[in-house]
């Protein structure tokens, strides 16, 4: 699939190096037909000894001879990388960006190349267990959306979309989304702590219940509904509990946080 190609990465923090690691895990490519790009010399240094890649500080060098370009700076970074490699970036046959809020249209006028797929992953992408939601434009031919799909591969699962709209959705729903499980994870921990169970103990015992819980609804291929009401027995400890959570708001607030962080999406999408 990448058979002579030169896959280059500007940007090579943690998601960059979590995609490296795993194209050259999966032999998709090997160490060498990778060149990644980026400021921080101890990371290229890291990722040097750690995967035998090339590395270089400077973008335009890393672009040169790329036949697939990896965006993975900050989106507040992006406009001077992609000035840097204008003109080196036009015949490229796949840009594949991950920058976080930066529009497809915003991209293409500036290297003046519109064979662009757009991803959002999330946070367990860094251990091989997120999701990306992706889309490209009309130009992107298949043997690149494969290669594309491929590179995404490394971070979990991935859902094509057919509109960029999409992606500020899963910015929101997925993106967004661990922040949320974190906060909600931190609040029974400390809600252990407490009745009295040491930090440990408790963070134990929720982390546990939050990971047998996610796997046994993929498990199972059931309604969440469902299998609240199969754990909820009337009059029981769980009833309670889930009685006090609707009272307090539990899903308004849930709901309104997405649509907040939808909302903000967008909001990025038109200050970019």
């Amino acid at each position: 699939m990448f058979e002579g190609y030169n896959v280059a990465f500007i940007g090579a923090g943690i998601m960059g190096g979590t995609m490296i690691a795993g194209m050259i895990e999966r032999n998709l490519v090997t160490a060498q037909q990778i060149i990644a790009s980026d400021p921080h010399e101890p990371r290229g240094k890291e990722l040097v000894d750690k995967l035998g890649i090339r590395y270089t500080t400077s973008n335009v060098e890393a672009a040169e001879n790329a036949d697939v370009l990896v965006l993975c700076v900050k989106p507040q970074q992006l406009e001077r990388a992609l000035h840097e490699i204008r003109g080196r970036a036009d015949s490229i046959p796949l840009i594949l960006s991950i920058v976080a809020g930066i529009k497809i249209r915003s991209i293409a006028e500036d290297v003046h190349n519109s064979r662009i797929v757009r991803a959002m992953p999330n946070t367990p992408g860094q251990i091989g267990q997120g999701i990306s939601v992706w889309t490209a434009t009309y130009e992107v031919m298949d043997e690149h959306k494969r290669q594309a799909q491929a590179i995404l591969s490394a971070l979990g699962e991935d859902i094509y979309v057919d509109d960029e709209r999409f992606l500020d959705m899963a910015t929101a729903l997925s993106g967004s989304g661990p922040g949320f499980v974190f906060m909600f994870i931190e609040s029974m921990v400390d809600a252990g702590v407490r009745m009295g169970f040491s930090r440990k103990h408790s963070e134990k015992l929720v982390l546990q219940t939050f990971k047998g819980s996610i796997l046994y609804a993929i498990d199972s291929d059931t309604h969440p509904t469902i299998l609240r009401n199969n754990v909820t027995s009337p009059g029981g400890t769980t009833a309670a509990g889930l009685f006090e959570m609707e009272k307090q708001g539990f899903r308004t607030a849930v709901a309104e946080a997405v649509w907040a962080a939808y909302q903000r999406s967008m909001e990025l999408g038109e200050e970019d």
